[in-house]
Parts: C-alpha cells; sequence; structure tokens
C-alpha cells in the first residue's frame, strides 16, 4: 500500500488529498477543500493578489499539518489557472516550497485537462465494457470530460486515455468578474447574455480542437456541476455519495442555471447545498455547464466527485 497527499491549487480553492492505493484501488484518507480565491483580479491584473497569496497559504499550513499527521510519503502540489496567468507566481512558488518543502507545479492547461480525465474516469475505464465489468449507470466512452475551474475550463476526450485537449478561460471566477463586477443581483437579461456569448465563443474555439461529437458520456467535474447535482436531487444537505456519477438532464441544468441567475445573493445564500464560497460565482459556472449540453447537444451529464486531485494521486503512483 501507497499513501502519498496530493494539492489542486485552483483560482477559486485549494484542496488536499491524503490517499492510500493498493491493488489499482484509491481510498481517501482525508479529502478537504477551502475557498480561498487565489485567482482574485487576476484577469483585470495580470497578478496574485497579496492578501489572496496569504488565504492560500494559510490553508495550506494546515493542509501540511494534516498530510505530517497522517504520515503521506510522497507530496506534489499543483497549481493551476490563476498562477499561470500571473506575473508573480514566484511569489506563490517560495511560499508553498517553505511551507511544504516541495516546489509546486504550475501546469500547462493541456495537463490540467490530463490529470482532471485520468482522475474522472479510472473506475469508469475499469468498469467500462471493454473489460467485460458493468459500467456506471450505463455510461460508455468515448468519454468528453470538463472541469470547470474558477479561471478555466477543460475540456477532454478519450477512452482509456487521452487523445484530445483544450483548456479555455472561461472559469466560474473570470466569468463574474468579466461580466458580473459591480452588478447588481439579479443582472440584467443582457449582462447574462454577454456571458453566455463569450461562453460560446470558447466552446466553437473547442470544437476545433477536439471531436465531441464522438463522444458517448458527457462527465461534468468541480464544484458547479457537483453543487447543481445537488440541486436536482434536491438534498438537504451535500452529500458527496448521492452526488457522484448522479446525472444531470440538460433541461433541468437550464432550468437551474437560469434560476440562480435570477437569485439575489441571499436567495442563492440559502440554498442548502451551497458552499459559502460559491455562492457569488456560482450562477457563471452553471451557465458554463448549461451552454456545454445546449451547444453539443448532450442530454445529460454524469457528475463525477473524482477529479484533478485523483488524477494527481494516480500520477505520483506511476511515477514512484
Amino acid at each position: 500500500m501507497t499513501r502519498v497527499a496530493a494539492i489542486d491549487c485552483g483560482t477559486n480553492s485549494v484542496r488536499l488529498l491524503v490517499a492510500d492505493v493498493e491493488a489499482g484501488t484509491l481510498t481517501d484518507v482525508e479529502r478537504r477543500m477551502e475557498i480561498v480565491r487565489l485567482g482574485q483580479g487576476v484577469d483585470r491584473t495580470g497578478r496574485l493578489a497579496p492578501e489572496a497569496l496569504e488565504r492560500t497559504f494559510a490553508a495550506m499550513r494546515g493542509y501540511a499539518g494534516l498530510i505530517e499527521r497522517h504520515g503521506a510519503g510522497a507530496v506534489r502540489v499543483v497549481a493551476t489557472s490563476a498562477t499561470r496567468d500571473a506575473a508573480n507566481r514566484q511569489d506563490f512558488v517560495a511560499g508553498v516550497r517553505e511551507i511544504f518543502g516541495v516546489e509546486p507545479e504550475v501546469v500547462t492547461g493541456a495537463e490540467e485537462a490530463e490529470l482532471s480525465f485520468v482522475g474522472a474516469t479510472h473506475d469508469l475505464v475499469r468498469l467500462s465494457p471493454e473489460t467485460g465489468l458493468p459500467a456506471p449507470h450505463g455510461t460508455r466512452p468515448p468519454y468528453l470530460v470538463f472541469d470547470i475551474g474558477g479561471g478555466s475550463t477543460e475540456f477532454v476526450l478519450g477512452s482509456t486515455h487521452m487523445e484530445a485537449a483544450l483548456s479555455v478561460d472561461i472559469g466560474c471566477v473570470r466569468l463574474t468578474e468579466r461580466h458580473l463586477r459591480g452588478v447588481a443581483a439579479p443582472p440584467p437579461p443582457e449582462v447574462v447574455e454577454a456571458m453566455a456569448a463569450d461562453i460560446d465563443d470558447a466552446l466553437d474555439r473547442v470544437a476545433e480542437k477536439v471531436p465531441v461529437e464522438r463522444a458517448l458520456t458527457l462527465v461534468g467535474l468541480a464544484g458547479s456541476v457537483t453543487t447543481v447535482a445537488a440541486m436536482v436531487l434536491d438534498l438537504p444537505e451535500y452529500d458527496t455519495r448521492r452526488i457522484h456519477h448522479s446525472r444531470i438532464p440538460a433541461n433541468r441544468a437550464h432550468d437551474i442555471s437560469r434560476r440562480l441567475l435570477e437569485m439575489t445573493h441571499d436567495e442563492r445564500a440559502a440554498i442548502s447545498v451551497m458552499h459559502p464560497g460559491r455562492v457569488d460565482v456560482i450562477g457563471a459556472g452553471a451557465l458554463i455547464l448549461d451552454r456545454v449540453l445546449q451547444r453539443y447537444g448532450f442530454a445529460e451529464v454524469v457528475a463525477s466527485e473524482r477529479d484533478i486531485l485523483d488524477g494527481i494521486v494516480w500520477s505520483m503512483v506511476k511515477v514512484s
């Protein structure tokens, strides 16, 4: 058995997974998430704000204590969109090195996409018809996996491995800052239309690079997708086990996206499954989900709680 720790530092959140891997199975020891908004203002300034860095480092110091307590044998820290885009990313690198004693890896969009694909599909590939075992809820490859982050969204097509991928700058934080900053909630229709057009332009670029029409199963990752899934399930509280591999019909995603964008901040905050750190960005995230389903013609999306964190763990086991 191998015990390792993976850290994913994105634009909106920093997350930790300490896991045991044995005989091709990953078992969670500790999985944590904190909203730190590292990408605060990066789309506008091109720099990581000092207060955003300190929030991120504070969360990481707590994670370092958990990693030591659980006795993980190796640590890998992966940073994504906000850090890629920042002129002062060396400030981030130095802080991470001091906390964990390892160099953080500021991965490219393609590397981020591959890690997300591996994490999301590892169980699906093991259980797909190609192995002779039943797949969860009848899912079939090829899979189109998309991961809605704070700063970017990654799209990957593949069956047992990544075949085509593209990362585009339409994350929930980036779009919120671009279109909703200073706009009273609910935003006027023309603002929502401009945000949808921004998303559609990016989806057109994805379709030029990734043959989305080949996909038989659409798999959605990250908090925007899983929060909408929890709303579809009408859960009284967030329940990872119920959400994982649940399905979101396209018409429900459209209705929920519209409803979230029509709500006030307080109305969104009152939703039982809503993480406080997602209240101001969930409208943009849900709209990305809705546009993916509509533009690419999928009837539904499978929500996955397995994502880039799991992919980081699998990458560490292969290397070790």
